[in-house]
């Protein structure tokens, strides 16, 4: 079967799921949470082009992030990510501190795994060629995703080896 059918066909038995949206303080209370903080021999300034980038995330095996929004981006923005060819989330941006700070929520999950969902990305210069990257996610499972939480903590930890490997590759190639 063609992948334009498969797609579709994917689509048809698991149509998207409508999440409601949160808040800053979601991201400290959520049911789970996975937070790593990257030290990274980088400026700030470059650390957040990676992060803004088209493709970003690209690094993190399984993961495909799409901007749906155009640039200049900020609060509004939106863009989908794709996990494993299993996972499909729409998120919307409701922070963004050019530079500094981005946030979204999940819009629409496919199929449906979150209650509700959010993640924060913080970049903070420690000096002109230096920065720390924090990474949190936060989301409250659904039944379907507190079936599949034994695979979530591994995939996540995954994520994070590989973007701390991609930056200190980076940093490693100036």
């Amino acid at each position: 079967m063609p992948r334009a059918a498969d797609a579709r066909l994917s689509s048809a038995w698991h149509p998207p799921v409508m999440l409601s949206t949160v808040n800053e303080a979601f991201l400290a209370s959520a049911p789970s949470r996975f937070v790593e903080t990257i030290e990274i021999a980088l400026p700030a300034e470059t650390v957040w082009a990676e992060l803004t980038r088209d493709g970003t995330l690209d690094w993190c095996r399984g993961l495909q992030i799409t901007w749906l929004s155009s640039r200049p981006f900020g609060v509004g923005t939106k863009r989908q990510a794709k996990l494993l060819g299993l996972l499909r989330v729409d998120e919307e941006y409701f922070i963004w501190e050019e530079g500094r700070r981005m946030t979204f929520f999940v819009t629409a999950v496919r199929p449906p795994a979150y209650r509700r969902s959010a993640e924060d990305y913080r970049v903070e210069a420690l000096g002109p060629d230096r920065c720390r990257f924090t990474w949190t996610l936060a989301f409250e499972l659904t039944l379907l995703g507190k079936l599949n939480s034994p695979l979530t903590a591994p995939i996540i930890k995954r994520m994070f080896a590989d973007t701390r490997c991609h930056f200190e590759q980076l940093a490693a190639a100036q």
